[in-house]
């Protein structure tokens, strides 16, 4: 044996045979670790682990079995089983496995996923419900088993409220609505709340107390509760008062008072009382004592801003409400297990049964229905297009009969004013047609013995279901104002407060009243009841404040500027008298105060109307005046050319006076009364000229009227009558110094026998101008008057001459 060769190991009888070994050697893992301690264990437990997976490896080598492939179901059972969810998995291979599940839905895996879309579903609607939508949130929420998922609303609806609680009345609208269709619905967040109010009383849970209560008591408003859970409720906080029990008593109050005070009066005031009694005890703090006072002072003012149900949200009628009766103290049934996924093997047929319940409560139809009633509106069609090619017309009016018929038959047969418009509303009308359903609940109202705010409502709420119903209403109102005197007293009364509900409660715009003209021409009998009716009752429900504050703003003025007129002060004294007979005399403090300064404004606009007139009178007569002198002079020329070529005679006095009061009757009459121009100054001695200053400087006396009068009354019935002025001017007694004649040279005569002869004849002029001759008589007495007059100056111009 060389030393190249090795030594080699003798072969065992196995090897000869050539059959494998029995055990398979594995070699040892090595750990890198600086605890060498720590390194060994670790070492042996990962060798262990390694052995483990080869010998299920031999296991399965041996029994010829092979690994199975994916199971979808399995997989999806596994995410599901766990609390978390599982672990994450991507959404395509999430959703693959969600429709390799849903394949059966008879299978639990199926309803697990309906399970949580509905959950879903029912969160995510609540959660966006308010005041705005919430109409059309309930038929989406039906739309969702509510019976299955019961739980679930009820426990969205309870944490959305105690999240925010301002929103609590419309959670409690939706509540109400459901309620009246599923009842075990409303009797299970119903008893959930008692449930929760009792845990967190025994906890001294101020926050969970507070949401509770809040939401209970807007339950009673609803009347989903019954008053007596709230009264209970009551006495177990105000039995033990405490800081936080009675400030959860004085909210819980706040919001349920007003729904007391209506429906239990004697449980309200023992309430009252008690918080009295606590309040006089002072066993609280100076803070709950101020919210104690904070409550009766709300108390005073009739819950003003906590109404029994906001507006907006009294959309479920009375008598379709159900009420739960639970008691606090009794055993309640909080059914937990609803809010968890169970298996229902009768799943199938309970969605079919709901399925049926929706319908019923929506109204909603199958596509079978769906497709008859299709037919039946094309054979409707058919039928009125045949007519149409008759050209059938109906003049009898019996649908417009039958129509007035249903609807009276309708109003009559309602038991409530809500009842009545739903049924209404139902009524097929054509279009243009719905001022005929006003006329017949006007009619209706105004048949009455008495009037019934039944009529009042019902009109109210169709104006404010919709504008058409606004227009047609106060169309109404005009027409019934126009021919209101055919109506006797009883119906008119009727139908003025009829008017005057809607007109106070909004219903109908104020700008119908400009049909209204207050005054004593354009209003009846009648029509003064109507309106002191109408605004009685406006007033009744405004109040006299309200009502005054009303028609004084701007656009209402401007609409009934008739009610106030101001035009005419006799139709402005007229609207006063009457508005104040009638109690509204706050509203006519602007009109008087325009009375009151309306004899100013008169005199003003007739000074300023004198002052354009004399203005345009006086340039008138400025030009008529130029004129005159013009033609005066000329005529003057004239005159005295022809008197001197002529032969001088005497003449009578009487013609040239004839003559000169004939020309002025040809001449027109002046506009106004001007001082006469003075005749050209002579200058002569201090006395002369004194006496002629002072005879031209004084006015013309004229004759008393009244005594003329007299004497004639004093005269003997049988005088003679007066001579004519001719038969007076022959007469020499009577005319002892004849006139110069025209063309005379008056420088031989005396100067002052002129200047008297020119002033009494312009005096006479001005005389006769400014009053009417009335025949003979006044000429006669003027003459008179004048021929009295001469003698004197005579006699003074002949003392003058021999001076």
């Amino acid at each position: 044996m060389t030393e190249n060769q090795k030594r080699k190991r003798s072969t065992s009888p196995d090897e000869v045979e050539g059959r494998p070994p029995k055990s398979r050697v594995i070699e040892a893992p090595r750990v890198s670790d600086v605890d060498p301690q720590r390194r060994v264990e670790r070492e042996k437990a990962l060798a262990a682990r390694m052995a483990a997976i080869e010998l299920d490896k031999l296991d399965k080598e041996k029994d010829g079995r092979k690994e199975p492939g994916f199971d979808a179901k399995a997989e999806f059972a596994k995410l599901t089983s766990t609390r978390s969810g599982g672990v994450y998995m991507p959404p395509a291979r999430l959703r693959a496995l969600q429709e390799a599940a849903s394949k059966d839905k008879a299978s639990p895996e199926y309803q697990r996923l309906s399970w949580d879309a509905l959950r879903k579903s029912i969160t995510g609607i609540v959660n966006r419900v308010n005041v705005q939508n919430i109409k059309m949130v309930v038929p989406e929420l039906f739309s969702e088993n509510l019976i299955r998922g019961r739980g679930l609303f009820s426990r969205s609806v309870m944490k959305a409220q105690s999240a925010s609680l301002p929103f609590t009345p419309v959670f409690a609208g939706l509540v109400a609505i459901i309620n009246t269709k599923l009842p075990q619905v409303g009797e299970l967040v119903l008893t959930r709340l008692i449930s929760q109010f009792r845990r967190a009383f025994k906890r001294n849970d101020k926050i969970i107390c507070h949401s509770t209560t809040t939401f209970i008591a807007h339950l009673v408003n609803q009347q989903v509760a019954h008053e007596l859970i709230a009264l209970q409720i009551l006495v177990l906080l105000l039995e033990r008062p405490t800081d936080d029990s009675i400030e959860i008593a004085v909210g819980f109050m706040r919001e349920v008072g007003a729904f007391l005070t209506e429906n239990s009066p004697k449980a309200n005031a023992s309430v009252y009382e008690r918080f009295r009694a606590v309040l006089n005890e002072g066993s609280i703090s100076h803070r709950v004592q101020y919210m104690v006072e904070v409550l009766m002072q709300v108390r005073k003012d009739k819950y003003k801003d906590n109404p029994i149900i906001p507006e907006g949200l009294d959309l479920v009628e009375e008598d379709e409400q159900i009420t739960h009766q639970i008691q606090l103290e009794e055993e309640l049934q909080v059914q937990e297990g609803l809010n968890i996924f169970k298996f229902d093997p009768n799943y199938v047929e309970n969605e079919e049964r709901y399925k049926a319940i929706k319908v019923e409560i929506l109204g909603e139809g199958s596509s079978d229905e769906e497709s008859g009633s299709e037919e039946s509106s094309e054979e409707d069609e058919d039928e009125e297009a045949v007519e149409e090619k008759e050209g059938i017309e109906d003049r009898t009016e019996t649908n417009l009969v039958n129509l007035r018929r249903v609807i009276y038959l309708t109003i009559m047969n309602a038991l409530n004013y809500e009842e009545a418009v739903h049924k209404l509303l139902k009524v097929q009308m054509k279009e243009g047609q719905e001022i005929e359903l006003c006329n017949m609940i006007i009619e209706c109202c105004s048949q009455e013995r008495s009037y019934s705010t039944f009529y009042g409502l019902v009109g109210e709420r169709f104006c404010k279901l919709n504008r058409v119903w606004n227009d047609c209403f106060e169309q109404a109102f005009v027409n019934y104002f126009t021919t209101i005197h055919r109506y006797e007293t009883n119906r008119l009364r009727n139908i003025s407060r009829f008017f005057g509900h809607l007109l106070a409660t909004d219903s109908i715009s104020w700008a119908v009243m400009e049909c209204i003209k207050l005054t004593e021409d354009d209003t009846t009998s009648s029509s003064r009841i109507f309106i002191k009716i109408m605004l009685g009752e406006m007033q009744e429900s405004m109040g006299l404040k309200t009502i005054t504050e009303r028609f004084k703003d701007d656009e209402v003025q401007r609409c009934c500027g008739g009610m106030f007129p101001m035009d005419n002060p006799k139709n402005t004294r007229f609207a006063i008298n009457y508005l104040t007979s009638i109690g509204l005399g706050p509203v006519t403090e602007e009109m008087r105060e325009h009375l009151k300064n309306a004899p100013k404004l008169i005199m003003e606009q007739r000074r300023a109307m004198l002052e354009a007139e004399s203005s345009s009178d006086s340039d008138s007569d400025s030009s008529d005046s130029d004129s005159d002198s013009d033609s005066g002079s000329d005529s003057s020329s004239g005159s005295d050319s022809s008197e001197d070529s002529r032969p001088r005679r005497r003449r009578s006095p009487s013609p040239p006076q004839n003559r000169r009061k004939r020309e002025d009757s040809k001449s027109p009459p002046p506009r106004a009364r001007r001082p006469s121009p003075s005749p050209p100054r002579r200058r002569d001695d201090g006395r002369d000229g004194d006496r002629y200053r002072s005879r031209r400087d004084s006015p013309p006396r004229r004759r008393d009227r009244s005594a003329d009068r007299n004497e004639r009354d004093r005269s003997p019935p049988h005088s003679p009558p007066h001579k004519s002025r001719y038969d007076a001017r022959r007469l020499p007694s009577r005319s002892p110094s004849p006139p110069p004649r025209r063309g005379e040279n008056i420088s031989g005569r005396n100067g002052r026998d002129v200047r008297d002869d020119y002033d009494r004849k312009r005096a006479d002029d001005h005389r006769s101008k400014d009053k009417p001759r009335d025949g003979d008589k006044d000429r006669d007495r003027d003459d008179y008057r004048a021929r009295r007059r001469s003698p004197s100056r005579e006699r003074y111009n002949g003392r003058d001459s021999r001076r």
